[in-house]
């Protein structure tokens, strides 16, 4: 999409390289542009000091997270998935490290309890241009503030397709849904059932007490909800959803992916494939 608006905005020279650093012809023409000021948006790689130093302005960079919390490539993934009330976007001066340099700005923003990733990132998108804008102008004028990260920070790695599967033994219904919500929309959490790998794309959290007063017929088995193993299907139905025991709650299952099928409302998944009560995902 940038290279299209530079495209239609008249900008001839665009430049995509397939790697930066030792790349020595790429460089030559950054040097030869002599570019006041470098932005750098979503670019998941350490640009080398020879670039950084050539702008008489420095280099800046726009990061999804208030800076030094989250350094690294998935900081709006990681927020989420950590299950965070509080993020937001960060404008820092870059340096050789990974997200180390001087902070320039900060906006804060409340995560919604039930926000996935992709959510989140198309808000700070917005957030994270207008703080941009509002940056560079304070360089122009002479006004942007240099503020030191200090020591006290933490990581944000790459996500990996081993952390999507969903460990219902050691892990509780909250932090479930906050995987759900963290790994949505870029693979999804996956769990099995009767061999079938299955896709949670968006679920919600219940207390045993709000199970029972949606459905009273359950009642009965009480004293039981507590024994049962986490993974167990509670109730199924297309009408009325499906609900799984999890360790410290209930999972509340709203979208879902068969096996070689697509994402789909709970509703339409179960009148074309059944859960029986009792059975169990692993």
């Amino acid at each position: 999409p940038v290279k299209e608006f530079a495209l239609s905005s008249g900008i001839e020279k665009i430049y995509q390289p397939e790697k930066v650093k030792n790349n020595e012809e790429f460089i030559n023409e950054i040097k030869q542009i002599n570019p006041d000021l470098i932005v750098v948006v979503a670019y998941g790689k350490i640009l080398p000091q020879e670039i950084l130093d050539i702008p008489k302005y420095g280099s800046i960079n726009v990061h999804g997270s208030l800076l030094p919390k989250y350094r690294g490539a998935a900081p709006i993934q990681w927020a989420v998935l950590n299950g965070d009330k509080v993020t937001g976007v960060t404008t820092m001066y870059m340096s050789a490290g990974m997200d180390t340099g001087d902070m320039i700005l900060k906006r804060e923003v409340t995560i919604g309890d039930d926000e996935t990733t992709g959510e989140l990132w198309d808000r700070l998108s917005k957030i994270g241009g207008e703080l941009l804008v509002e940056t560079v102008k304070k360089i122009e004028n002479g006004e942007a503030p240099r503020i030191k990260q200090g020591d006290d920070f933490t990581m944000a790695p790459m996500l990996n397709k081993e952390m999507s599967k969903i460990d219902w033994e050691n892990k509780t219904a909250i932090e479930i849904k906050n995987l759900v919500r963290g790994l949505n929309p870029i693979m999804g959490a996956y769990t099995f059932l009767d061999g079938k790998k299955i896709k949670f794309w968006k679920v919600q959290t219940l207390t045993e007490n709000e199970l029972l007063e949606k459905f009273q017929e359950l009642e009965e088995y009480k004293y039981h909800l507590n024994k049962m193993q986490a993974g167990t299907v509670l109730f199924s139905d297309d009408k009325k959803g499906l609900f799984i025991k999890a360790n410290g709650g209930i999972l509340q299952v709203l979208e879902i992916q068969g096996e070689n099928s697509k994402r789909m409302a709970v509703g339409d998944f179960l009148r074309g494939n059944p859960v029986g009560v009792g059975n169990m995902f692993e």
